[in-house]
C-alpha cells in the first residue's frame, strides 16, 4: 500500500490552557505529548515553544531542552517551528535553527494572520534559508496562498533550496486561502514534480481537508495547534487522539501509515 506521513502539531502559538486545559506547554508536557502522538502513528511532530507563562518563545535553550526531551522519549522526527508567534521578532525566530532539528519551518511570505500580522521579510527569509542549508536542516515550506508558492520557487531558482521540496499547504487561516477542495486541487497542480506535500486544515476544516489531501496522494497534519476539538462538542484531551483519528482515515483509504524511519527516507532528510 502507498505510504503516508502523519504529522502532529502539538501546541501552536495561539491557543492557551484556558482554551483547552490539556494543551501541552512545558517542555516536559510537549515531550510526553510527542511520545503519545508517535505511538498513535505520527512520524513527525511539529513543535512550538512556550515560556514559563505559556507564551510563545524563541529562547534557544528552551528549544534545545525540548528537543532533547522529545528525543529521549521516542524516535519521532522533530520539526521545529520558526514561526513561533506573531509578536516575536524575526531575528529571534531565525536563531532557533541553531538547535539543529532535522526539520524546521520556512515561512516564505508576510501576511495578514487573523487579526494580526505574520512578518517574514524577504531578506530575513533568504538568510534563514541559507543558514538552514548550511546546517542541513530540511525546510518545511509553509504556504498559505498561491503567491507563497511563487516565492518558494524563486528561492529554489536562487539556489537557497534543494529539491525535493517539502510543502505544507495551510488552509483556513483568515488572510490565507480558504479551505476548499477546489483551492487544494489548484494549488497542488502547481507544485514542482517530485515535491512532498501535506495538508494543514485549521479549525473545522482540519478533518475534511486532511481527508481530501490523503485521498489525493498527499500527507496530512493534525494536532492541537490545528484543532482543539476531537468532534463537535468534544474537546481533544491528547494529540494522540487526533493522530489516531487521522490514521484511521488513512487506513480506511487503504493507505499505510509510515513510521519515522520510513518518513526519514520519504522526506529526503540528511543524516
Amino acid at each position: 500500500m502507498p505510504k503516508v506521513i502523519l504529522t502532529a502539531a502539538l501546541t501552536g502559538p495561539i491557543a492557551t490552557k484556558e482554551d483547552n486545559a490539556h494543551l501541552p506547554t512545558t517542555p516536559e508536557e510537549i515531550a510526553a505529548s510527542a511520545k503519545g502522538a508517535w505511538e498513535a502513528g505520527a512520524a513527525v511532530v511539529h513543535v512550538h515553544l512556550r515560556d514559563a507563562a505559556g507564551r510563545p518563545t524563541a529562547d534557544l535553550e528552551t528549544a534545545r531542552r525540548t528537543v532533547g526531551l522529545i528525543q529521549e522519549a521516542c524516535p519521532v522526527l522533530i520539526q521545529l517551528s520558526t514561526g513561533v508567534g506573531l509578536d516575536v521578532p524575526y531575528e529571534d525566530r531565525m536563531k532557533l535553527v541553531e538547535a539543529r532539528p532535522r526539520m524546521a519551518t520556512l515561512n516564505v511570505c508576510s501576511m495578514t494572520f487573523g487579526t494580526g500580522e505574520f512578518r517574514n521579510p524577504p531578506d530575513g527569509v533568504r538568510k534563514l534559508a541559507a543558514r538552514m542549508r548550511e546546517l542541513g536542516v530540511k525546510p518545511e515550506l509553509e504556504v498559505y496562498d498561491t503567491g507563497h508558492l511563487d516565492m518558494a520557487l524563486t528561492l529554489l531558482q536562487e539556489g537557497l533550496l534543494e529539491e525535493p521540496l517539502q510543502f505544507s499547504v495551510v488552509m483556513g487561516v483568515r488572510g490565507g486561502m480558504r479551505a476548499t477542495p477546489e483551492n487544494l486541487v489548484a494549488f497542488v497542480q502547481g507544485l514542482p514534480k517530485g515535491s512532498v506535500w501535506q495538508v494543514i486544515g485549521i479549525g473545522r476544516s482540519n478533518l475534511p481537508m486532511t481527508a481530501i489531501g490523503l485521498a489525493m496522494g498527499g500527507n496530512a497534519r493534525t494536532g492541537m495547534e490545528d484543532t482543539l476539538m476531537l468532534r463537535r462538542g468534544v474537546p481533544a484531551t491528547t494529540n494522540g487522539e487526533l493522530v489516531e483519528r487521522l490514521a484511521g482515515i488513512a487506513r480506511a483509504l487503504e493507505l499505510d501509515v509510515a513510521g519515522s524511519d520510513e518518513a526519514e527516507g520519504l522526506l529526503s532528510l540528511r543524516r
